[in-house]
């Protein structure tokens, strides 16, 4: 039986998912606060580049936690925190250590391989891929905004200034990262070394192909604008508290999980009662599948009743 059904489309507000590239000594770090803080009051940095991004404490207000190894799941268990505790702001600065760094993806490539024997690195990515994806799932699917910074490799090149003479120019290449991620984020900004953002990438009609010298407030309030146009939807932290409902029966928790894959939130990074991590999807079938045999115990009791 099909049961694939089209229904009409219709935007909805979300929350941000911006990607800032550039290489060293761009500003992505600044950048990144800058645009936090004027998404929203509370933020959380995830930090990766020993505490640097500490140095601007003084400007921003923020809380940090560093990172020394960039397992995947790492990561997730810090989306997990920061969800539970409230955080309206996550920046990833950044996520090119989760790649490249001491325990990031190219590191589980290599010892997945090792550990298969298999000599070569394809059987190391199959291996390694779904710690991957489940930080991306997690990523994308967390309830508050979301920025990420990624270091590009770097070159000169020579300019010529307007003075007629020749002058080397430091320029960004490809991100730290795999292939296509930029395809992930909504926005994606290419930052030079004087800090002026060029939009490479936006589903955001009115920011695409934007080229603005130190983004500042008026960047982040074009993009709530564009993101606050829509239909309200839950977040990942409103569909956890029905999740977790006492009083939500099976045939909710059902309907519960059907709505939340529509939304693409079933790999949310949360916590469960315990504190342990986990994501919304395993709570709600762990939920649903304790009402369900809640429920099956009810209609035995009542049977027994029944038959006596």
């Amino acid at each position: 039986m099909n049961t694939f059904t089209f229904v009409p489309a219709t935007k909805e507000q979300a929350k941000a998912r911006i990607a800032l590239t550039g290489p060293t000594g761009s500003g992505k770090t600044y950048t990144a606060l800058v645009i936090g803080t004027a998404l929203g009051e509370r933020i959380a940095l995830v930090d990766t580049e020993h505490g640097s991004a500490s140095k601007y404490a003084d400007e921003f207000d923020f809380d940090t936690l560093q990172l020394t190894t960039f397992e995947p799941p790492a990561l997730v268990d810090a989306l997990a925190v920061a969800a539970h505790d409230g955080y309206d702001v996550v920046i990833v600065d950044s996520l090119s250590h989760f790649w490249s760094g001491a325990g990031g993806m190219l590191e589980q490539v290599d010892n997945a391989a090792k550990r298969t024997g298999a000599g070569n690195s394809f059987a190391g990515w199959k291996e390694a891929r779904p710690l991957e994806r489940a930080m991306i799932d997690a990523l994308l699917a967390y309830p508050g905004h979301l920025i990420v910074t990624m270091r590009t490799k770097t070159e000169y090149v020579v300019d010529t200034d307007d003075r007629g003479r020749k002058v080397p120019r430091k320029v960004g290449l490809k991100p730290e990262q795999r292939e296509g991620i930029e395809y992930e984020f909504d926005v994606v900004g290419d930052l030079d070394h004087e800090n002026t953002l060029v939009i490479s990438k936006s589903r955001a009609k009115p920011l695409s192909g934007l080229v603005i010298r130190k983004p500042g407030v008026e960047f982040a309030d074009a993009v709530l604008d564009w993101l606050n146009a829509g239909k309200p939807t839950p977040s990942a932290s409103d569909y956890l508290a029905t999740a977790l409902d006492p009083n939500t029966t099976y045939e909710e928790f059902h309907l519960l999980y059907e709505e939340v894959r529509r939304h693409n939130l079933l790999a949310a990074a949360v916590l469960d009662p315990g504190g342990a991590s986990t994501t919304l999807g395993e709570i709600i079938v762990r939920r649903g599948t304790a009402a369900k045999k809640e429920k099956e115990a009810g209609k035995e009791l009542e049977r027994e009743a029944e038959a006596a």
